[in-house]
């Protein structure tokens, strides 16, 4: 029967606890980082509604309809925030992102913009045009109602409904493909600028997040 082990002391075995704190914080700062991505994606959604609630408020400041007052500053403030994390969070999450990109053949796409863009374009501008954030109430309403939205939203990766992509262009396709080497077949959303064509065609894409994925590049097949 062997002998049973000893436990390390001394120099080791803080070199050892150091080493599985280290790879703890490691993995928590991944945790923390990937929520912050998805947080900002989130956010950038909603950036059609921050610029209509925006120009509303500066109209209605133009005309001395209401005052620069403490909440009108924190509304104004708030947006302003909210626009420039927008843009952040898809520079982040496209121009800034270091997944590698897999060669791919798309095997058959669906365009479905049209099932998201209109439900959640409407709902902005009926949550914007009766929206007066100049009442301290209303003002709570918005932004619980934001923090309700964006639990669902995040829970189940809804990141594929980003309206201000659209808008920017994009279009938004199911697909299902296999990447180059391999026969299995898997199913992701992704985004492209323009029409997607899958004859003769394999492309470059990001799929670590199946549900916000974009097309890097076209690559005609030889």
């Amino acid at each position: 029967m062997p002998a049973p082990r000893k436990p390390k002391t001394g120099f080791c075995a803080l070199f050892e606890d150091a080493l599985q704190a280290s790879k703890f914080a490691k993995n928590e700062n991944t945790i923390f980082m990937k929520f912050l991505k998805n947080l900002t994606l989130y956010i950038s959604a909603f950036m059609p509604m921050y610029f209509l609630v925006l120009i509303k408020l500066v109209v209605e400041l133009a005309n001395a309809n209401l005052t620069f007052n403490v909440l009108n500053s924190i509304n104004l403030a708030t947006l302003l925030l909210l626009s420039g994390a927008s843009v952040w969070g898809l520079l982040w999450n496209i121009k800034f992102n270091k997944d590698v990109a897999k060669e791919v053949t798309i095997l058959s796409k669906q365009n479905i913009t049209d099932r998201h863009f209109l439900g959640y374009f409407s709902l902005f501008v009926l949550f914007a045009i009766p929206l007066d954030l100049s009442y301290v109430s209303i003002f709570c309403v918005y932004i619980a109602t934001l923090v309700m939205i964006g639990v669902v939203y995040m829970h189940n990766s809804l990141y594929y409904i980003n309206p201000f992509l659209n808008i920017l262009g994009y279009s938004f396709y199911d697909i299902e493909y296999v990447e180059v080497g391999s026969s299995q077949k898997r199913h992701a959303k992704i985004f492209y600028k323009g029409e997607l064509k899958i004859e003769n065609t394999t492309y470059f894409v990001k799929l670590k997040n199946e549900n916000f994925s974009f097309v890097d590049e076209p690559k005609k097949k030889k």
